[in-house]
């Protein structure tokens, strides 16, 4: 499908300078003792966010504008004159009783609310990058978001605990709209779709046997999202999601953006696809060789579209794999882009 012919698209990307002094007093100031949403890795700065920006600009240049979603700061070398950029602070969108918030969660959950936000948007982290070139196509088809519905039981995870509430809290939530076997049946192509990985056409076929929800399949991607969804949600769940004001770090009682879309694919609104064809996931560690091999070969036509690097507190040399990534990013990536000043 040619680009032009599709509705015009927005990026959505969340950042926090967590050398920012004044920041870091207000944070202290709220910060509860043992947060599991407190902790190093959330806040902690590779300088690579630069990089999101160029891939951004050689590999979807077609972009409508990209929100920069922040809590007042921006990136020195950022050019906040550029055309396609909006600053958007906190206390742009975000009910004044909420701030200050370091909930990422709680940020996502108002994103309808963003000035001039296109009613088709992607969500990116600034941990997902661009390694290859898309087309509006690869995120929206025919107006409808490309996902993934497949069927994947909540785990118990004692190592990330906030994450384990927050899917059962999606999943209670979408509980409450929809019956799983009606679902099914109104949507069998997008429950068992051709090109969906073996595995999970198995895993959809054996939770048939359940008659309630046990979780959805979340992948940790850049995610296309409808902004009427998200306004959908708040009308029939506002009493619900108003309560999460009081959240400033990540809580039990969280619901995250993978509730939007688990609705919009079990409303039908969606266009099925595998997710994994042209991404991949990847945990920073010490030795990072195939990520760092991916983002050296990111190219226009490379299969890898989409990369995640997740920093989950396993690097022991901080320093040194900072340098291997910003290396790596400067030999894909060494014209600046005009978001740079």
């Amino acid at each position: 499908m040619a680009t032009n012919s599709l509705p015009e698209i927005d990026f959505v990307v969340m950042w926090v300078d967590p050398s920012d002094p004044e920041w870091q007093k207000e944070k202290r100031s709220y910060s509860p003792d043992n947060s599991y949403g407190d902790v190093e890795e959330r806040y902690r700065d590779w300088e690579i966010f630069k990089y999101w920006f160029r891939g951004v600009e050689k590999y979807a240049p077609w972009v409508r504008k990209v929100h920069l979603v922040t809590w007042g700061h921006v990136p020195e070398w950022l050019d906040v004159r550029n055309e396609k950029l909006a600053i958007v602070k906190h206390s742009d969108y975000i009910p004044q009783e909420a701030l200050p918030t370091f909930n990422s969660s709680l940020i996502e959950m108002y994103f309808h609310k963003i000035p001039d936000l296109a009613e088709h948007f992607v969500l990116f982290n600034d941990d997902m990058f661009l390694t290859g070139g898309v087309d509006k196509d690869f995120f929206f088809h025919n107006g409808m978001p490309r996902d993934m519905l497949a069927f994947q039981p909540v785990v118990a995870n004692e190592s990330n605990p906030g994450m384990t509430h927050i899917y059962i809290n999606n999943t209670l939530m979408l509980a409450r709209h929809f019956n799983k076997r009606e679902c099914v049946k109104k949507n069998v192509s997008g429950f068992f779709h051709m090109g969906y990985p073996p595995l999970y056409f198995w895993y959809n076929l054996l939770e048939l046997t359940f008659p309630r929800f046990t979780g959805l399949l979340s992948v940790h991607t850049a995610a296309p999202i409808l902004k009427s969804s998200l306004a959908e949600i708040w009308e029939k769940e506002g009493e619900a999601l108003d309560a999460l004001k009081c959240n400033r770090f990540r809580s039990d009682n969280d619901v995250n953006h993978y509730l939007v879309r688990d609705w919009q694919m079990l409303s039908g609104r969606f266009c099925p696809t595998n997710l994994f064809r042209n991404f991949k996931y990847f945990e920073m560690q010490d030795n990072n060789d195939k990520c760092l091999g991916i983002i050296r070969k990111s190219s226009d036509k490379a299969k890898q579209k989409i990369l995640c690097i997740n920093d989950t507190g396993k690097v022991s040399d901080f320093d040194g794999v900072k340098q291997d990534f910003i290396d790596a990013f400067e030999t894909a990536f060494e014209k600046k882009s005009s978001f740079e000043l």
